[in-house]
């Protein structure tokens, strides 16, 4: 199988401590302990596990204050991507490449970052038009790290954000259509909910945007040091059947 995203060569170390939510410490496999960039700043629950396998990125820019980037870190025998942006990154070539069967027939054109909502302050992540008479599709992704008995989770913590992006797609529908996809950043879950011991209002906000026409689109990816690979969609399930400690 081919990869959808291909990583840079990656550096192996150990996680030492997170802190100040952008910073990590990172022990290399050569014994060097350097400072990493952490583009998650939410709580990674269930993924910040002090001692893990981690990979790394360094870039070669010299404005930049940190040269690492943390891309991953490894749960079990499973590597879970903890760089947020990379999830917009791979959807982007996904539906570029009409790698998403779900809707790679309804759409000629992909725009990313396009103001929308009742004030246009908002940006959705994608814009999908062109297909003949079909009507525009707005496409919001969500990074999901955090896992339950193979059961995938979001959110991990309340958030605002997520909640606003909800009532703003449900406002869109009928007269466009309305895709939350769930990018599961980890290959060993195979069905996903909403997480109400988190957000229960993100749950109940989730129920309510899906009953006035929302699709749910929750993809399965499996993460590994070389790449990413799509490995379809995830069972949805319309509640949390399990607590999160």
């Amino acid at each position: 199988m081919s990869l959808i995203y291909q990583y840079p060569p990656l550096i192996q170390g150990r996680l030492i401590k997170r802190y100040k939510r952008f910073l990590a410490d990172i022990e290399l496999d050569t014994g060097e302990v350097i400072t990493a960039h952490c583009p998650n700043t939410g709580p990674m629950t269930g993924v910040y596990v002090l001692g893990s396998l981690v990979q790394v990125s360094k870039s070669d820019n010299p404005k930049r204050k940190l040269a690492y980037t943390w891309e991953m870190i490894q749960l079990g025998s499973t590597w879970v991507g903890t760089n947020t942006a990379i999830p917009n990154r791979v959807i982007k070539l996904a539906l570029q490449q009409k790698l998403l069967p779900e809707l790679a027939d309804r759409y000629s054109a992909v725009k990313s970052e396009v103001p929308y909502g009742k004030d246009k302050k908002s940006r959705v992540d994608f814009l999908l038009t062109g297909k003949d008479n079909q009507p525009a599709i707005y496409v919001e992704v969500k990074s999901v790290t955090l896992s339950a008995n193979r059961l995938a989770l979001f959110p991990d913590t309340v958030t605002t954000r997520g909640q606003k992006h909800l009532r703003e797609l449900a406002d869109l529908v009928p007269a466009a259509k309305a895709v939350m996809l769930y990018f599961i950043n980890r290959g060993d879950c195979h069905t996903f909910a909403p997480s109400d011991t988190c957000d229960r209002q993100y749950g109940e906000l989730l129920r309510q945007a899906i009953a006035k026409g929302v699709e749910v689109l929750p993809y399965r990816f499996e993460i590994t040091p070389q790449g990413i690979n799509c490995l379809g969609l995830a069972d949805f399930l319309d509640r949390e059947p399990v607590k999160i400690n």
